[in-house]
């Protein structure tokens, strides 16, 4: 069979009103109608077979979709991303299980939707594990019969739901918090009269080319200052230093005890006599 299922349904697609009706007014199939079209598409690659089988259960897409319509998406957007589902639950649809296909399509018809509303819910995507897919739709229709959660009620539901009580809590922040607007809208400042909008205070200002210029100077000064401040220890230290810290591979204190014949100790106290000479001529 081949991979994607195109089929024509020759639908109203205007309005969603005159879609809906149209759908409706198809005919259900029987078991043995069902049966003998899934066989037809199986064995034979029947694409009107497949159609037939499409259009008998759009309108459980639609009775799907609806039930999602509280996340502020258009239901025609929904309704399409479950036909989507649908039409991959008839593709890998088996008729020898003895199932009818709505059984087995509901699971698809829900996951596409889920994608779709996880999708655009919100600008910033609120869920990317599975335990966080399976919170957010469990846990939004809990926030609406309970409001906040108690710790009793947070734990119930971890324990219902098989995950962490700190995964419930930080789901149920996600879904408190509101998206902003990026370009904050006429009159919206705060008391001192400075704008809200993340606009004003999230441009990133690293590569502006006065503020680059300023921090390649500042790096510029330091590196001069700490190369003279090198200069003005004596040879034993500065070969120490270098070999401790501005070394591709640094050496050990016991490695730098073996070269100069003395104890690890001696290294040390060396090491730190020559770090305070450094930051006291860096800080003069």
């Amino acid at each position: 069979m081949r991979q994607e299922l195109a089929i024509r349904t020759n639908l109203p697609t205007g309005n969603i009103d005159s879609y809906i009706s149209a759908i409706y007014q198809l005919p259900m199939l029987s078991a043995e109608e069902e049966h003998d079209l899934a066989v037809s598409l199986r064995d034979n690659d029947d694409m009107e077979a497949a159609r037939k089988l499409v259009l008998s259960h759009l309108r459980f897409v639609v009775k799907i979709a609806r039930g999602y319509s509280g996340y502020g998406l258009a239901l025609p957007d929904l309704i399409q991303e479950g036909t989507v589902g649908l039409m991959k639950a008839v593709k890998r649809f088996n008729p020898d299980i003895g199932v009818r296909l709505v059984s087995f399509a509901v699971h698809w018809i829900k996951a596409e939707i889920h994608e779709f509303v996880l999708r655009n819910w919100r600008i910033v995507k609120v869920a990317t594990t599975k335990s966080q897919r399976k919170l957010f739709f469990n846990l939004r229709s809990s926030k609406k019969r309970l409001g906040w959660f108690t710790r009793e009620e947070v734990e119930g539901v971890a324990e219902e739901l098989g995950v962490n009580p700190e995964t419930v809590l930080e789901m149920e922040s996600r879904l408190s918090n509101h998206d902003v607007a990026f370009d904050a809208a006429p009159g919206m400042e705060n008391e001192d009269g400075a704008p809200v909008a993340p606009a004003a205070y999230l441009p990133d200002m690293r590569m502006e080319p006065a503020t680059r210029l300023e921090r390649l100077d500042t790096e510029d000064s330091e590196k001069a200052q700490l190369y003279s401040a090198l200069e003005g220890l004596d040879e034993r230290s500065r070969a120490i230093l270098e070999a401790r810290w501005l070394s591709e591979k640094k050496a050990t204190l016991h490695e730098l005890a073996d070269e100069y014949g003395v104890s690890a100790e001696r290294i040390r106290q060396v090491e730190k006599a020559a770090m305070t000479k450094i930051k006291k001529n860096l800080s003069a």
